[in-house]
């Protein structure tokens, strides 16, 4: 069966389905209700955050960035009040199960909705995956908490209609250079959380593959081909394609696939490369030309891009490695599902 195939299969079987009607709200938890969704967002189409005369995407257009934050921002706000919500769930004495169906009524409004359905541009494609996968992570916290299906019933087929667009999306559309980066690292991804709330092997068959595909590149050394193409932004972009690398070989992990020793150990070779060149950036430059961002006063490094740090500990033991998660703790990254400690101590996955 084709990706197509399974994708139409997919969509025909969502349109077929007659949602269980419930109200907008769970019952309230705590001393406050559970809000009501935000309005589904249907729609998304916008261009690139960057200049258009540049080639190696390292120079950022101001107004193209705010287009694309704005077009944005209804679903990443949804989302990190969403995954607030999850994170609520590991903390004691509070009523779990009230506060994972809270979270579940909400995302069943959007999923009624089929939101996000109108990807009417590649790049709106091309950048959906860590959205799906932030879903994902809400759901991996809060579905063990809830008996009752029925929210899963109406949830399932909308994000198995969007992973599979993505898939196929992935396989057949887009651009060459995306295919062996971090925006592909994130569909997979996606895949991996998806896969596993709905329990799909083809989903999590395809994050696999796809975080191998990406995971295979890397040189000798390991730095990742594609993200040294962009220049003073290259060592940022190394530590972006980390994350979801990691947490997609943690998730599946539990899945009883391995991607750890795949391409002779090249996951642990991407991380040491980014790791070590935390001190100063000067392997990176040597790659790429260029004194990285992180060093040149544009940016410093934050807690958030080392939060995957959680996750690959629980697959790969290493001394040093915990030493720096422990001089930036607490590690918290909405994209990952908030707060990587609490989930990777408690997952019940």
């Amino acid at each position: 069966m084709t990706l197509k195939t399974l994708r139409s299969a997919a969509l025909a079987a969502f349109v077929s389905i007659t949602p269980f009607v419930l109200p907008t709200t769970a019952a309230a938890f705590g001393a406050a209700a559970c809000d009501a969704a935000p309005p589904p967002v249907m729609t998304l189409a916008y261009g690139s955050r960057y200049a258009t005369d540049s080639a190696n995407r390292s120079q950022i257009d101001k107004q193209s960035n705010e287009e694309v934050n704005a077009a944005l921002q209804p679903v990443d706000d949804f989302l990190r009040d969403l995954t607030s919500l999850a994170n609520e769930v590991a903390k004691p004495g509070v009523d779990a199960a009230a506060i994972s169906e809270c979270a579940l009524s909400q995302i069943a409004v959007w999923a009624d909705a089929n939101a996000l359905a109108n990807l009417e541009s590649r790049n709106a494609r091309l950048t959906i995956g860590s959205r799906l996968a932030g879903f994902g992570f809400v759901l991996l916290q809060t579905t063990p908490h809830v008996k009752d299906a029925r929210y899963m019933q109406r949830i399932a087929p909308w994000l198995e209609g969007l992973m599979l667009d993505q898939m196929v999306f992935w396989e057949e559309e887009a651009p060459d250079g995306a295919r062996r980066g971090n925006l592909r690292a994130w569909a997979a991804l996606a895949g991996a959380t998806i896969g596993t709330v709905i329990d799909d092997p083809v989903v999590r068959g395809w994050s696999a593959w796809s975080s191998s595909y990406v995971i295979c590149t890397a040189n000798p050394d390991g730095s990742l081909p594609q993200e040294m193409t962009r220049g003073k932004y290259a060592l940022h972009y190394q530590l972006h394609a980390i994350a979801p690398l990691t947490v997609s070989a943690a998730l599946l992990s539990r899945r009883g696939i391995d991607l750890t020793a795949r391409c002779d150990h090249a996951l642990s070779r991407i991380v040491n490369f980014a790791v070590n060149d935390l001190k100063d950036g000067m392997a990176t430059q040597a790659i790429t030309g260029q004194r990285q961002s992180l060093f040149d006063g544009t940016d410093q490094l934050e807690s958030f891009q080392l939060a995957w740090l959680e996750a690959y500990l629980s697959i790969h033991y290493d001394p040093s490695l915990i030493g720096l998660a422990d001089s930036y703790r607490p590690l918290n990254y909405s994209k990952l599902g908030g707060d990587q400690t609490a989930i990777w101590q408690q997952m019940q996955w």
